[in-house]
């Protein structure tokens, strides 16, 4: 209780020190105009435990990519001074990660006989731009597609997991500023591609961490240490094996790949495939291949949705699909189908196709087809022709074609192309019942005036 106090009255003083709008830009500057003294000493001693794990994992992690130690460390500095400058989380660290390690190590390949830096340098390098050409940049950029969207991935989960915890809101734009400008100062300072990490914030918070003041305190220590590299000299290269290697062991989840067997076999295939494709065909392709699989699967789900036929159960509101509901109740002479996706190019054919075959499936002859588009987020062009295609071929067979909880931006599409008023305003209801009442209604109506013709 006194921790969700604390945090609650330290949430508040930020807040009313975000008056200018270039302090929206600047986070941390916003923090620092409101400091509270109280803050100093935890801030202080979480910079300076902090050190201990920043340290040792930035120079394994850069030793695992092919570079020098020492761009390990710049890499931290640089990423510790971003974020504290540019970062919305008050105690969010970025630095060199395991994934990004992999990854850098892929994307450099190439320019393996290009000289590195060479051995720790007595000081702190200077900002300045990367000596590269044109050609080299090129072989690069993949690499680096790869690394950002593995980036903006890491830190969107951690900062929203992070900020939820704290009780906080997180602005996902200005995490991207912050990541952006993190990585573009370890550029200048010879470093590597930083990223945020599930490991080092827990320590932060652990040690007491208030602001964004706790990764400047760090900075400036990993800063002393490269003025100072003799007291890095002695350190085994076989203990930052060890950091790399023990990182590198938990990148692999058998727990969730069972997981995701027993819950979605799909899902589990498509990690498997994955997993084998960065051990066969290297990291970045691997992890290209991923991003092509899962757009794959994305595509699939939509091409290929569910849909429903729907009918009236005894005691539940509303219509629900009578596959689930054998005891559902149809009413003779109408169809009320549901298609759970957006209609676009790819599937306009298939939901034609369901909605015949529904028709076909009836009981009896079927006068009405109510489309239940709720589910329906959008419509592109070629699923509009569909629909116009879809009602004339209704109209011939003299059924009826009526859409119920159709959302308004999905109007709002049908208005543009021209097809909300070819159906006519009156074939949309604002729930099946209403359009099932209404189908009721015009056969008991029609069944009358047929019976005084008599």
């Amino acid at each position: 209780m006194i921790e969700r106090e604390r945090a609650a009255r330290d949430r508040n003083v930020v807040r009313r020190g975000d008056g200018g709008a270039w302090h929206r830009w600047l986070p941390g500057v916003a923090t620092l105009r409101t400091y509270q003294r109280a803050w100093l000493a935890h801030d202080l001693f979480a910079g300076v435990a902090l050190t201990a794990v920043l340290v040792p994992v930035g120079m394994s992690y850069a030793q695992a990519a092919g570079l020098p130690v020492v761009a390990g460390l710049n890499a931290t500095i640089a990423a510790l001074v971003g974020y504290a400058i540019f970062g919305p989380s008050r105690i969010l660290v970025l630095g060199p990660d395991s994934a990004l390690a992999a990854l850098i190590a892929g994307a450099i390949a190439p320019l393996a006989h290009v000289a590195l830096v060479g051995p720790l340098a007595g000081s702190m390098p200077l900002p300045g731009l990367p000596a590269i050409s044109l050609a080299d940049a090129s072989r690069l950029i993949t690499g680096a597609l790869a690394i950002a969207m593995v980036s903006v991935a890491d830190i969107s989960v951690l900062s929203r997991m992070f900020a939820r915890d704290d009780g906080r809101e997180t602005d996902r734009n200005q995490e991207l500023i912050a990541l952006g400008a993190a990585n573009l100062l370890a550029g200048t300072l010879r470093g590597c591609a930083v990223s945020s990490s599930s490991s080092r914030t827990p320590v932060a918070l652990a040690a007491g961490a208030r602001t964004q003041l706790t990764s400047v305190v760090a900075a400036g220590c990993i800063a002393l240490l490269l003025v100072a590299p003799t007291l890095l000299a002695r350190v085994p290269l076989a203990a930052l094996a060890a950091v790399v290697i023990y990182s590198a062991s938990g990148l692999v989840d058998v727990r969730a790949v069972i997981r995701l067997f027993t819950v979605r076999r799909g899902e589990c295939a498509v990690s498997i495939l994955c997993f084998a494709g960065v051990v066969l065909l290297g990291v970045v392709p691997g992890i290209l291949l991923a991003v092509g699989l899962s757009l794959l699967s994305f595509v699939w789900r939509a091409w290929h949705p569910y849909d429903a036929v729907l009918g009236r159960v005894e005691g539940m509101h509303g219509y629900h699909d009578v596959s689930r509901h054998p005891d559902a109740r149809r009413m003779p002479g109408l169809v009320a189908f549901r298609w759970d996706a957006p209609l676009f190019h790819a599937n306009a054919t298939i939901f034609r196709d369901h909605v015949h075959d529904a028709i076909a499936d009836a009981n009896a002859p079927v006068r009405c087809v109510v489309i239940a588009a709720e589910p329906i987020t959008d419509v592109d062009v070629t699923a509009a022709d569909m629909l116009a295609t879809l009602r004339d071929e209704l109209a011939a067979r003299r059924i009826t074609l009526h859409f119920a909880e159709m959302k308004g931006p999905v109007k709002d599409r049908l208005r543009a192309y021209g097809l909300f008023d070819k159906i006519g305003a009156d074939h949309f209801f604002p729930t099946v019942t209403d359009a099932v009442l209404h189908f009721a209604r015009a056969r008991k109506e029609t069944a009358t005036a047929r019976r005084a013709r008599r």
